[in-house]
């Protein structure tokens, strides 16, 4: 059964998990605030335990430029056939497993849109890892891989309305023309908010936007 929680009772409920490693998906539609709530939610954990919590961003697993235009992909990057799904689920694997004293995670650049491998590190102390992307739930193949691998997952709800709103701010704010906005949207954002919101599976806990 699915929980309705605040932010701010997420992350208490997050502090209160046991003492070992645990890989908690943070799943929301584009424009949903799903890196903005994985990083304040960070904070408030390391605030209590300094080093507790880390994340991993599913946009780090964004397949280059170069290959997406060699398959006729570029204008949908973002859709959930743009990712390489089997490195990431080779990195929860490895972050669940604990094996290493430290492992090296890609970090997406948004001022390149290209994503650098081992931008950043997450070390053997972590407990709590805050995997976050859109499709992390996505019931299709080869996604519905990802799902068992959590202890915890967490759907961020948000309007369409809303999600369209900061969309257009997001654009806007990258220097885009009306156009090419209103492209991004209807043929790539909406969509693949939509696929997020009608095919992923069941979340644990659904995130209440106060």
């Amino acid at each position: 059964m699915t929980e309705t929680l605040s932010q701010d009772d997420l992350a208490a409920r997050l502090s209160d998990l046991p003492p070992r490693r645990q890989l908690v998906a943070i799943v929301g539609a584009p424009g949903s605030g799903k890196s903005t709530t994985a990083e304040r939610l960070a904070a408030t954990i390391n605030s209590d335990r300094p080093g507790r919590a880390s994340i991993l961003a599913m946009d780090g697993y964004h397949y280059d430029d170069l290959l997406l235009e060699d398959r006729g992909w570029r204008a949908r990057k973002g859709a959930p056939h743009t990712f390489d799904v089997g490195g990431l689920a080779h990195m929860i694997g490895r972050l669940r497993e604990n094996a290493d004293d430290e492992i090296a995670v890609p970090v997406f650049d948004r001022k390149i849109e290209i994503a650098r491998a081992g931008a950043r590190t997450i070390p053997k102390t972590v407990e709590i890892v805050l995997v976050e992307g859109n499709y992390l739930l996505l019931d299709e193949r080869p996604w519905d891989r990802l799902a068992p691998l959590f202890d915890l997952t967490v759907l961020i709800d948000v309007p369409e309305d809303i999600l369209r709103a900061r969309l257009v701010e997001r654009w806007t704010g990258h220097g885009l023309a009306e156009p090419e906005i209103h492209s991004k949207l209807e043929d790539n954002d909406l969509p693949n908010g939509r696929l997020v919101a009608t095919r992923s599976r069941k979340p644990d806990i659904r995130l209440r936007q106060d």
